[in-house]
């Protein structure tokens, strides 16, 4: 992979950049961080263009093991434990405007969520431990530690199939889509975890149910930073810092929310039997292909060779042209989600000409 490409991959740092430059700057500020996102990540989309280079088989398994695209996530999961104590604390000892406050909160889930639950994604695919508890450990910090069981063993098996509560139905609003999402997705993962510890003539309701590990541990983590700052800055931060902290995780986990609702709105799998489905494969997702926005995300947007090959390293995901694709990156998507009119407009057109060119288009998808 060329040397432009491997530095490019450091550029998620710029956002929790702009969040910490715009708190000491102070003001509208603080709104930063946002306008990059979804206003110059955009643009530099549409300028800089697509990226259609994939990393030649023959090179695949080195790159895969090259440690600087693993440190990158490494650092990545220390640096928000730390950015997040540093805006928890902030919360307790700064005095916001509205306004400034208003940015502040649209900025840090941009950091942890945007960029935090991207990186918890990559990692809990991995089989190191390190890697698995860092992906855990990113989860905690914005409440959505049920990711790390539902997405592997839930969304994985069950996505494109009416089983599975993060495929966005065609016709479905996000709003409609959210709620589905978290609530089926949280339902799952106890499921799921239930299954597990019977399998093993365990007790669901035992200590070793790592739901309910999962469900405690980041109200644990909120309550204590948050009282141990108010130990320093004054009881009256107890309550700001908490609501703080949970506020910035629904934010966080709606961001990852709306990516699950853009990826595989309206792609559904052919049901081969009654209650089984055709083998996942790079035709089930929605692609997109932008360089720049895939640089901060970690080529996430490269989802469809992500679910036919979920043990793939982000640095080796292929750039697949018969999948089906978004019309612009994951920022202007998102945005695009928010308003379901305009969503509707562009992309069941989309979807019906997917239909059309690849619905019958399984049997010549090469499986490397």
């Amino acid at each position: 992979m060329n040397i432009g490409k491997k530095i490019g991959f450091f550029s998620a740092f710029i956002i929790p950049a702009l969040v910490v430059a715009g708190f000491y700057i102070g003001g509208w500020w603080n709104y930063m961080s946002a306008v990059f996102v979804f206003i110059l990540i955009p643009l530099l989309d549409a300028q800089v263009g697509l990226d259609d280079e994939n990393v030649p088989e023959s090179e695949v398994k080195i790159v895969s093991e090259e440690f600087y695209y693993r440190f990158i996530t490494y650092v990545w999961t220390y640096f928000q434990v730390v950015f997040l104590l540093w805006a928890m604390w902030q919360i307790a000892i700064h005095p916001f405007t509205t306004a400034e406050l208003m940015g502040f909160m649209i900025g840090v889930p941009l950091v942890t969520g945007g960029i935090g639950i991207t990186v918890a994604h990559e990692l809990g695919h991995k089989k190191p431990a390190i890697e698995r508890l860092y992906a855990q450990i990113l989860l905690l910090t914005v409440c959505y530690m049920h990711f790390y069981i539902e997405h592997n063993k839930g969304h994985h098996v069950h996505v494109g199939t009416p089983l599975d509560p993060a495929t966005s139905r065609r016709g479905e609003n996000f709003y409609a889509f959210w709620w589905r999402s978290v609530s089926g997705g949280y339902l799952s993962a106890w499921q799921l975890e239930a299954e597990r510890l019977r399998k093993r003539g365990l007790s669901p309701y035992s200590l070793q149910n790592m739901m309910i590990w999962y469900t405690l541990l980041p109200f644990v983590f909120g309550v204590s930073v948050a009282w141990i700052f108010s130990l320093w800055a004054g009881q009256a931060a107890f309550w700001p810092v908490l609501g703080f902290f949970l506020i910035q995780s629904v934010l966080a986990f709606t961001l990852l929310e709306l990516v699950n609702y853009i990826e595989h709105y309206g792609i559904l799998r052919r049901e081969v039997a009654p209650g089984r489905y055709e083998k996942v494969n790079t035709l089930h997702s929605w692609n997109a292909n932008q360089l720049i926005s895939n640089f901060f995300l970690f080529q996430l947007q490269r989802h469809s060779d992500h679910h036919a090959y979920a043990h793939k390293r982000y640095q080796v995901l292929r750039h697949i042209p018969e999948s089906p694709q978004l019309p612009a990156g994951y920022p202007a998507m998102i945005l695009l989600a928010m308003v379901p009119p305009l969503w509707f407009a562009i992309m069941d057109k989309k979807l019906d000409e997917w239909q059309i060119e690849y619905a019958n288009s399984v049997s010549n998808i090469k499986i490397k």
